[in-house]
């Protein structure tokens, strides 16, 4: 019996040791809270975020090692990557947008149009977007770079306009549903040094906002 108790709690200490290094090296579960970055992820949205993406900080973990002053990046973040960012403001707060500039970008948003080191960003509209909760809205095709996403437009609504000089080691960060998001175009959380990075969003694996049933066509989705 006591030897069948020891059994038990050294795989109970493996399952645990094993949850610590995925949450700290590889994944970490994120839940989408607000509209910002529909019509891509919804309010209830659950998703893996691969913190592997842009290397590790000492934000990265649930405990601050002593060994990181900075940040180790393995890879280099790209425009139209959507990514989880602490909120500079707040880093208690977790923030989820899309990477639209990079360290030097000059970016501009103007009438609905964004312009990226005096380049237009081609976009083409879709269709009306069906959510009553965004009445007005229309769905718009947007191509950053090579990759192509979704977006959201309100003819009646006016976003937060300007135009923005990325400071060399952060990046500018807007939401899908441009006309109602709190991005860089604020004060808060401006422009994010690449240390508050926690990981790229990758796939939906659950969604469910207890509002109404769970949406099951949406787990596995990749997230563009």
């Amino acid at each position: 019996m006591k030897k069948k108790i020891i059994e038990n709690l050294k795989t109970l200490i493996y399952a645990l040791i094993l949850a610590i290094i995925i949450r700290s090296f590889i994944f970490k579960p994120f839940y989408i809270p607000s509209s910002s970055m529909e019509p891509n992820l919804l309010v209830g949205d659950r998703l893996f975020v691969t913190k592997y993406s842009y290397g590790y900080s000492k934000h990265s973990f649930p405990f601050s090692p002593p060994i990181f002053s900075g940040r180790i990046i393995y890879n280099q973040p790209k425009r139209g990557d959507v990514v989880v960012f602490l909120y500079p403001c707040d880093p208690s707060i977790k923030y989820i947008k899309r990477l639209v500039g990079l360290p030097g970008d000059e970016i501009t948003y103007n009438n609905k149009e964004l312009t990226i080191n005096g380049i237009k960003v081609k976009s083409k509209y879709q269709t009306v977007y069906k959510d009553p909760k965004q009445y007005g809205s229309h769905v718009y095709e947007e191509i950053i770079d090579e990759g192509n996403h979704s977006l959201l437009l309100t003819p009646s609504r006016r976003g937060r306009e300007g135009s923005f000089s990325v400071p060399d080691g952060h990046y500018f960060f807007m939401g899908d549903n441009r006309d109602n998001s709190r991005d860089s175009r604020y004060e808060c959380p401006g422009f994010v040094s690449r240390d508050l990075f926690v990981g790229r969003a990758t796939r939906i694996w659950f969604n469910w906002d207890f509002s109404s049933f769970p949406e099951w066509g949406r787990i596995g989705d990749k997230i563009e």
